[in-house]
């Protein structure tokens, strides 16, 4: 796809007219990175990024919007009523440290392209007049389906690069050229804090195909990810069907590869890679409730939801079978047609019997034993020992 086709592509993506309106006239405005790249290639971007060969100011004050700003590297996000833009002011980069944040100076639109990660994403196209600079190697690479770095110190400058190059092999089917792939395995993750780790792994298990994506970032690198991580889980496609859109399908995946980590060690890696606390205890819940439950050799639907009540939907997915499907799907939306206020009024004092009545009661009724108020505030009075 030409460059002025490119740019006419824009009128039709979320917040792609606000830009053009915004760059009329201003020569300083660059569509660039995987914007750029995914219109080349036919693909909707997920995002619109725009460099600035300037400050941000007056282009900021043209979209409108509500602007996050984040000055020490130059950068902003707007968020319009119909999408967002990432903006950027051109820069040049500088790692005091391998894996650090890198410092930032006022760079040219030229220098802006070197500082990329990989060629492909070093392509800009000017809005006002769709004039194109790339790296020598961007055109080719892109044509071929070739993922290659700017220079020898990309990935140990910024460790990251190896998830973006696993999340971009595996998302466009493209691969990384020999010499990249070597440099990659010399990265240091560890040098990297756990904040943008977690964040990169959050990102990787949101694509399409995690799990391709997981086993390239090993591949690419291997101990990148924690000892005893397997990044093919068996089950996993079943239980991603059985969960839909109940739970978190990033989590369960997650906690299908880790299954083989030693749970402390587990523990400690999704605290350091700053996953909150909830869901911290989801994956490690559900990656050992498989082992542990007695929800495979439950044999009516009462012991059905005696083994998989109060479970992380994500837990009884990834073990699988019937009896999961059938707790996903059916036996946990069934509901009592009474409550405690019921029991009191039939004479049950207030108390734990209130609870052990209601409990018999649903599960005679999950057992398609009794049907409707009357039988099972019957069956709660039984249960709960008041008068009948």
């Amino acid at each position: 796809m030409e460059a002025a086709e490119v740019v006419a592509k824009l009128i039709d993506l979320p917040g792609g007219q606000a830009l053009l309106d915004a760059a009329s006239g201003d020569e300083s405005v660059w569509l660039v990175g995987g914007a750029v790249r995914d219109l080349m290639l036919g693909r909707t971007p997920e995002e619109l990024d725009v460099v600035i060969d300037g400050p941000l100011d007056r282009v900021l004050a043209r979209l409108g919007g509500e602007a996050e700003r984040h000055d020490r590297f130059g950068t902003a996000t707007v968020r319009l009523a119909d999408g967002r833009i990432d903006l950027a002011s051109a820069r040049s980069e500088q790692y005091a440290l391998p894996g650090a944040l890198p410092d930032v100076s006022p760079a040219s639109i030229d220098d802006d392209l070197q500082r990329r990660d990989f060629t492909i994403n070093a392509i800009a196209i000017r809005l006002v007049d769709a004039e194109l600079k790339a790296h020598d190697d961007a055109l080719a690479d892109l044509a071929a389906g070739r993922i290659r770095v700017l220079h020898s110190g990309s990935f140990v400058n910024d460790p990251t690069r190896l998830w973006r190059a696993a999340r971009y092999s595996t998302r466009l089917g493209f691969e990384l050229d020999e010499e990249s792939a070597a440099l990659a395995a010399l990265a240091s993750p560890g040098a990297v804090s756990g904040e943008r780790l977690g964040h990169e792994l959050r990102l990787s298990l949101r694509e399409d195909s995690p799990t391709a994506v997981l086993s390239a970032v090993e591949a690419l690198n291997p101990g990148a990810l924690i000892e005893g991580f397997d990044p093919n889980p068996a089950r996993l496609a079943e239980a991603s069907a059985l969960l839909g859109s109940a739970g978190r399908q990033d989590l369960l995946t997650l906690a299908a590869c880790c299954q083989g980590v030693e749970l402390q060690l587990l523990t400690r890696w999704l605290d350091h890679l700053q996953f909150t606390a909830s869901e911290r205890d989801l994956v490690t819940a559900s990656s050992r409730w498989v082992t542990a439950s007695p929800l495979r050799s439950a044999q009516s639907a009462s012991q059905i939801a005696e083994a998989a009540a109060g479970a992380p939907l994500e837990a009884v997915a990834l073990c699988g079978g019937e009896n999961a499907r059938q707790w996903l799907t059916e036996l946990r939306h069934v509901t009592l047609e009474i409550d405690g206020d019921d029991l009191i009024a039939a004479g049950v004092p207030p108390g734990p019997a209130i609870g052990i009545g209601l409990k018999r009661a649903l599960a005679r009724t999950l057992d398609r034993d009794i049907s409707g108020r009357d039988e099972q505030l019957q069956a709660a009075l039984e249960g709960a020992e008041g008068p009948s």
